[in-house]
């Protein structure tokens, strides 16, 4: 009689943990791709100059991992933030611009249903532009940023949508010209509360 009762809680179980199993993954994709919507900007009128595309695998249905490409130009320190009357003023941009081309790695983690905490480490390789556009020289740049977000699902879970703030810094940047750098050194280098929004499909 124990020895069937046994029999009976170890097939239950089994059966029990199939289902829960079957059931959470069924619940997720493990594979997307996503971009952000400063990619779609470069569509219209004045664009952002600003290009990412994602790929990233679910490892479980609260954890993903990602990699991504990202280029984009800018003409003025990043850590000017969005408040500054500067910033509009265009009184601190360079004589020139950057134009920088990275690739970095993505940890996503769930924490309650659909928001979730991000850490991404990027590298930039970064060429300065005078204004007449002749290249300069190059740099190098380690660009951190932690995310906090909401991930949207539609249509069966098939799409994406993921508001978030994120929080920015970066601790190497080398080899600005003089140039630059009486621009830059003037400013953080950080930058709090970037909003976002990432869009993406699932596979």
């Amino acid at each position: 009689m124990k020895m069937r009762l046994t029999l009976l809680i170890i097939v239950f179980g089994c059966t029990m943990t199939y289902s829960q199993t079957t059931k959470q993954d069924s619940t997720y994709k493990k594979h997307f791709v996503s971009t952000s919507l400063w990619s779609v900007a470069n569509l219209f009128p004045d664009p952002a100059d600003f290009y990412e595309l994602n790929y990233g695998y679910r490892i479980t249905h609260k954890a993903a991992i990602s990699v991504n490409a990202t280029t984009w130009k800018y003409w003025e320190p990043l850590g000017i933030p969005l408040m500054d009357d500067k910033k509009y003023a265009h009184t601190e941009d360079y004589p020139g611009y950057v134009r920088a081309y990275g690739i970095g790695i993505v940890y996503q983690r769930f924490l309650w249903k659909q928001v979730y905490s991000s850490i991404h480490a990027n590298t930039f390789l970064q060429n300065f532009y005078d204004e007449q556009n002749e290249k300069n020289q190059s740099g190098f740049q380690l660009y951190l940023q932690a995310r906090i977000g909401y991930r949207l699902e539609l249509f069966k879970k098939r799409f994406f949508l993921e508001p978030s703030l994120s929080f920015n810094y970066w601790p190497i940047n080398t080899n600005f010209p003089a140039s630059f750098l009486e621009k830059e050194k003037n400013w953080p280098n950080y930058f709090l509360f970037e909003p976002h929004l990432n869009f993406g499909i699932c596979f």
